[in-house]
């Protein structure tokens, strides 16, 4: 029965893209989709060929392996060829296997997937003469130089048995540790990036200068020999004589007994993958008896002794149909691909972190985009690249938004800062809970008892929504008392807390804001220098920059926290709610003093004064308070007991006067 014309157009159609797909695998180092998608455009060929055997061909992909050596390498022909591994389930290979040889159970060397670039090593007389990549699996490339720069690949071997002439086969790896490291360093250098590990340990291996592979931290396992080993058994005992040799191997091999054992070490593996130095996708079955290896031989482009069970793949190919903002509790902006679902890392994703706007426009993210979506253990999915030739004709560029999504406030993007934040930091539901907690906080209106467990309960119930609501009428001893794990008498002790920091000072107060950038010392140089949270307010930018160690980037955070319309009216519920503070005269600049650029370091303690006090003081005239001792340092003012600053004014010559000398200088600051 003749094929079906549809199905021979669609059979071509799979060649061509599969074999582009192997140019840009191999040959480029540029995969454009997923391995699983890849696995799925493999498989539909191989089952059109099955069912219509006269498709098959000696040039179809699935009838050899990977792409065409680059030909500006030397080609090497192998003597034996290198096969690929056929993508098998435990049950479907040990039925297989128990049906071919007879057997009712069949002893298996089991090993992890390595996900690397596999190469060809061959030992003459124990030392290393060639090495070369896979290729198409006939002809590969001549890399010995390159190789031979490979830290764990041996240059001679050791040990016992050692034949005159073996060819080792195995993978060269990328550890997961040094990627991200390689890919910034990519990033300074303007380079093109890895899209993953393996990618990085082909990249590696396949330069024109040894010396560029030789600064990569490449790693080598053998996990089979070509040809040269005589008098073993097992392939379990071929490993062990490699790593005798000095030959690495994987570690986590094992022997499996039946499929109960190959079962057992699947799920080892998989609580393991996550502890690996190196990326695998699966594990490799084989069967460990070489002369049965023999008698079940290979078929085409496989042997059929072996199989990989691979696990839920780590990378999907999917499309971005929109993107969302998300805010979180400090109240940056964080943009969330919404995706056509997707089965990535043994779960469907439909999210996917894309981190912040300079994220997106340096891997040229699209609305609409096909990408290459990530997933590894628990960690949030994200998307690691996208398929630029894939892109729609009607992808659009995302833009951030002006206002938060959730509040309405302004969204601000500070320059020293990679995320855009909502700037209603009092006001905003995505804020809440942090909010209130720091506004709490020992340091801060120092509310006791109002810990993290209290505060979700009152925000979740919607008793409170700003710092504002903790002082109104509605949050009393029985409101308190109904909520979990809280009693009338702890009820009570947070009433009066809550009472008690009614009183504070104008510091504390606005540090408990928790405007951006300011903590408690800018806080106290702001209070200082303005003495009232009006002026503050009220205060430019360069006005704010005349404060001790404000500089432009704290000075704009500053002045868009206070010209948040949201941010301005729980201010103004919060001192119709009674909190109150001592405010004072504004002092001088930091400029306009009398002691503008004297320094002074207090050491010991004073007769008269606090040091606390000194400071103030010597502030009010523009003068700045250093805490350690240094060439720049105008004056050291020792107290009793004084501390190694007085050493160190000593050794430098700094001028060292007492209390008195302080009020002399303060009285009189020009002397």
């Amino acid at each position: 029965m003749p094929v079906p014309g549809s199905v021979r157009e669609r059979a071509a159609e799979l060649r061509r893209e599969i074999e582009e797909h192997n140019h840009r695998y191999y040959v480029l180092d540029a995969p454009t989709i997923s391995d699983a998608e890849y696995d799925r455009l493999f498989k539909e060929l191989q089952r059109l060929e099955r069912e219509h055997p006269e498709l098959r061909s000696a040039g179809s992909p699935t009838q050899r392996v990977g792409g065409a050596p680059q030909t500006k390498f030397a080609k090497v022909v192998h003597r034996v060829p290198m096969l690929s591994i056929r993508n098998e389930s435990a049950e479907k290979f040990d039925e297989r296997c128990r049906k071919a040889l007879g057997s009712d159970e069949i002893e298996y060397a089991a090993e992890p997937k390595l996900d690397g670039l596999a190469v060809t090593l061959i030992y003459e007389s124990g030392m290393l003469a060639l090495g070369a990549t896979r290729g198409d699996g006939t002809t590969g490339e001549n890399f010995t130089a390159n190789l031979r720069t490979v830290k764990n690949i041996p240059s001679r071997l050791k040990g016992p048995r050692r034949p005159d002439k073996v060819e080792v086969r195995g993978e060269v790896l990328f550890p997961l540790a040094e990627f991200a490291r390689l890919n910034e360093q990519q990033r300074r250098l303007g380079e093109r990036e890895f899209v993953n590990p393996r990618n990085a340990a082909a990249g590696s291996v396949r330069q024109l200068d040894p010396r560029v592979t030789a600064g990569r931290p490449l790693s080598f396992f053998a996990y089979g020999v070509a040809d040269g080993v005589k008098g073993i058994a097992r392939h379990s005992e071929l490993l062990d004589l490699l790593g005798q040799w000095g030959i690495p191997v994987a570690p986590e091999r094992r022997v499996a007994r039946g499929l109960k054992g190959l079962l057992e070490y699947y799920d080892y593996m998989r609580t393991r993958r996550d502890e690996l130095p190196y990326e695998i996708d699966g594990v490799v079955y084989k069967v460990n008896s070489l002369a049965d290896q023999s008698r079940l031989g290979s078929a085409h482009r496989e042997p059929n002794f072996a199989a990989a069970h691979k696990y839920p793949p780590r990378e999907e190919t999917t499309q971005i149909v929109d993107i969302d903002v998300q805010v979180g509790r400090t109240g940056a902006l964080t943009p969330v691909a919404r995706l056509v679902p997707v089965f990535v890392g043994g779960v469907t994703v439909t999210n996917a972190t894309l981190h912040n706007e300079d994220e997106i426009r340096r891997k040229d993210i699209h609305i609409g985009d096909f990408v290459i979506v990530r997933r590894a253990g628990d960690v949030i999915p994200e998307v690691v690249r996208v398929a630029i030739e894939r892109r729609p004709g009607n992808a659009r560029r995302f833009l951030m938004p002006t206002s938060c999504p959730e509040c309405g406030s302004s969204v601000v993007k500070l320059p020293d800062e990679a995320a855009a934040r909502c700037s209603g930091g009092l006001f905003c539901p995505a804020q809440r809970k942090q909010a209130i907690l720091h506004f709490a906080s020992r340091r801060a209106m120092d509310i006791e008892g109002l810990g993290d467990k209290l505060v979700d309960q009152l925000v979740e119930r919607g008793l409170i929504k700003t710092p504002a609501d903790l002082y109104q009428r509605k949050l009393n001893v029985a409101a308190l008392a109904g909520l979990e794990r809280m009693a009338e008498k702890s009820a009570a002790n947070v009433v009066r807390a809550i009472d008690r920091s009614r009183r504070t000072t104008l510091a504390r107060f606005v540090y408990a804001l928790g405007i951006r950038n300011v903590g408690e010392a800018t806080a106290a140089d702001l209070a200082r220098h303005f003495g009232s949270l009006d002026r503050m307010v009220q205060a430019s930018e360069e006005d704010l920059q005349q404060v001790q160690d404000v500089g432009p980037v704290v000075a704009m955070s500053i002045r868009r926290f206070f010209t948040e319309p949201h941010n301005l009216e729980v201010i103004r519920q919060l001192r119709v709610g009674g909190v109150h503070w001592e405010e004072t005269a504004p002092a001088p600049g930091k400029k306009a003093g009398a002691l503008a650029g004297k320094t002074f370091v207090l050491t010991g303690t004073l007769p008269s004064m606090t040091r606390e006090e000194a400071r103030e003081r010597i502030e009010a005239l523009g003068g700045m308070v250093a805490g350690s001792v240094s060439k720049q340092t105008g004056f050291v003012v020792a107290g009793n007991e004084p501390g190694s600053k007085l050493d160190k004014a000593r050794q430098l010559g700094v001028v060292v006067i007492d209390e008195a000398g302080l009020l002399r200088i303060l009285k009189e600051p020009s002397s």
